[in-house]
């Protein structure tokens, strides 16, 4: 766990890797309850905000006791006054048992024998080749990179190991957001279970990604502007004939509409499909995207459907509360011909009572 902000600065959460997302969600949901704020960094770690915590070790004890009693999930906390510092000594709390997990650096002294003992190359933001270059300018350590020379820093690395050094110093130059920044662009595409020559069942598969990249896109309160629309082959096949092909086409105007990006999108797969390749994929990609009232409307641009805006949140609501494509686009069918093949998926047992791994006695 990391505080980034208040006299305790970040702190750095960090749990066990190879878990599936569902664990990860329920963890986030515990620290979100305990903490003034948190900032998703990973799927397995997180930024909490420890501005007004007295006791942040403590409450870092409190959330590891909770998250093992509850998930079963071990975590590793780290406190410090920047987020870089809070990472190291997120290190040390899962390097050193004594710690019991929990490591509150914010007092100097502790700070500076950490850091004389931490390797440069555990240091948040050091890759192997910088630590490469820095062993060439005498620095083994995060101690030392710390009390190198920043302008120095600066010419040879950039100014992201400028950064890195001033935050080891105790400088917070890395600040706290409470989400992920939206993303620039939204991909949807999958692998069909069987190769498809037909254009029907291809639609519908694209139909399905179109849905779930627009829930993506409302989700982070985003509008479209462009959509790609690709479709191949399998390409390594050698024995089978190779074909690709993608097309790019503007939206009259910004939407998060999926019966808008749909018909435009389905317009586009009949300009590239060609009858009689084996398709293993299609996909739809999002770019141009703008946040809600970030653009001035075209006053030329067609206008919206009434309500549409409502009820693409009636249609996610239900889909978050009842399970995905409980509301679905009607060209998709229950049981899809293309869709992939999941014999070999992982027991849901967190998620599905029916798979829950039992045990014999």
């Amino acid at each position: 766990m990391r505080s980034s902000k208040g006299e305790h600065g970040p702190v750095l959460i960090d749990f066990l890797l190879h878990i599936n997302a569902d664990i990860s969600n329920r963890v986030m949901r515990v620290m979100a309850e305990m903490l003034p704020g948190i900032e998703v960094y990973s799927i397995d770690e997180a930024w909490a905000d420890m501005a007004g915590v007295a006791d942040p070790a403590e409450l870092g004890r409190s959330i590891r006791d909770r998250l093992a009693h509850e998930i079963g999930m071990p975590v590793g906390v780290g406190v410090s006054t920047t987020k870089t510092l809070a990472k190291l000594a997120n290190w040390a709390a899962k390097k050193w048992k004594s710690t019991g997990g929990v490591l509150d650096l914010t007092d100097p002294f502790r700070q500076e024998k950490l850091l004389r003992l931490a390797p440069v190359s555990e240091v948040w933001g050091v890759g192997h080749r910088s630590a490469a270059k820095l062993a060439a300018l005498n620095i083994s350590t995060a101690w030392e990179l710390a009390q190198f020379d920043i302008g120095t820093l600066r010419k040879s690395f950039g100014v992201t190991m400028e950064r890195t050094a001033r935050e080891l110093r105790g400088v917070s130059c890395i600040g706290f957001n409470e989400g992920p920044p939206p993303k620039e662009a939204i991909c949807s595409s999958k692998m069909f279970g069987a190769r498809q020559t037909e254009l029907p069942p291809i639609r519908e598969a694209l139909a399905a990604y179109v849905a779930r990249a627009a829930e993506k896109l409302r989700a982070q309160n985003s509008l479209c502007s462009t959509i790609q629309v690709g479709l191949q082959t399998q390409l390594a096949d050698r024995n089978a004939p190779r074909y690709a092909d993608a097309i790019t086409l503007a939206l009259p105007s910004p939407t998060d509409d999926t019966r808008e990006i749909l018909a435009l999108a389905q317009r586009g797969l009949g300009q590239i499909y060609r009858p009689g390749y084996p398709f293993s994929k299609c996909s739809i990609l999002l770019m141009n995207l703008s946040q809600r009232g970030e653009l001035t409307p075209d006053l030329f641009a067609p206008k919206p459907r009434h309500g549409t805006q409502q009820l693409m949140a009636v249609i996610d609501q239900i889909n978050r509360r009842e399970g995905r494509d409980t509301v679905r686009i009607g060209r998709v069918p229950a049981a899809p011909v293309w869709a992939m093949r999941r014999e070999m998926l992982s027991q849901r047992y967190t998620t599905r009572w029916e798979e829950v791994i039992g045990v014999r006695g």
